[in-house]
């Protein structure tokens, strides 16, 4: 089976680890598809007891590239699990009323309660990325960010919230098949979006942007996993493994019975 990559702290060039197009030990599709069955099956079983646990949370933040298969990951990853469990939020510009609070207050309000799982699509790093791109934020507020984030994370992770982070990395070759296709196909042109190209020529800028985020923000209660995501099949595989891994360390249990209940000559009339 593959194996994800944890981003070091404090490493310069992290995007030299990671091959977009690689698919690990398999050569295809069918090879990887019991193992991936197998791993959606336990993330339900443990998915099950967190909730029914209702004393940790696990939070899922997903980076990356337009078109990277954010969205495809939570359709194809989670499919299985109760949404009674299971917050999914995305984040897209900041409206005017997230703009009048702090960077981190759209993001802190969306994370998961104890017994839930929270998945963020794009998150609190857009606001790292983009404005560094853009140079809309001086360097000072830049690095500030950073501390912000590192220190959130911490206190969510006091409190018995699990976080792991992926960013999703596809070839810009690949990201220009994929931006085609949605243009050709009518079905998918609700995806497309003019800003996506725009987006699209300053894919350098980006991956200094994310280079530097992951590297400073890396830690060991909240590690970014670096997934190649060129096929969809094999980026689901790496994230059921990392989510599938994550919740058997936090082990969590079946509440016992609080009433000295007899269950095996319980009967109900």
């Amino acid at each position: 089976m593959g194996k994800p990559i944890i981003a070091s702290p404090g490493k310069r060039s992290i995007f030299k680890q990671v091959d977009p197009d690689s698919t690990g030990s398999y050569s295809r599709k069918e090879e990887a598809l019991p193992d991936t069955q197998e791993l959606l099956a336990k993330i339900d079983h443990l998915q099950e007891r967190l909730y029914a646990e209702g004393k940790q949370s696990l939070l899922i933040i997903l980076q990356g590239m337009d078109s990277c298969g954010k969205d495809g990951t939570i359709r194809h990853v989670f499919r299985g699990i109760s949404p009674q469990g299971c917050l999914v939020a995305s984040f897209a510009e900041p409206t005017p009323e997230e703009q009048r609070h702090d960077f981190l207050w759209r993001t802190h309000q969306k994370t998961p309660a104890k017994g839930q799982i929270g998945i963020h699509n794009r998150s609190h790093y857009e606001d790292v990325l983009v404005p560094r791109v853009h140079g809309t934020i001086s360097r000072k507020d830049l690095e500030g960010r950073f501390e912000a984030i590192n220190q959130v994370e911490r206190l969510l992770t006091n409190y018995g919230m699990t976080i792991v982070k992926f960013f999703l990395a596809i070839s810009k070759d690949e990201q220009r098949k994929r931006l085609q296709a949605r243009i050709d196909n009518p079905r998918k042109r609700w995806k497309f979006k003019p800003s996506d190209l725009k987006e699209r020529q300053y894919w350098d800028d980006y991956m200094e942007a994310y280079d530097e985020a992951i590297r400073l923000t890396s830690t060991k209660h909240a590690p970014w996993y670096l997934i190649p995501a060129n096929h969809e099949w094999y980026r689901n595989l790496l994230v059921a493994k990392v989510i599938c891994q994550t919740l058997e360390k936090m082990n969590p249990q079946f509440p016992t019975a609080t009433d000295a209940v007899d269950f095996t000559t319980l009967r109900i009339e």
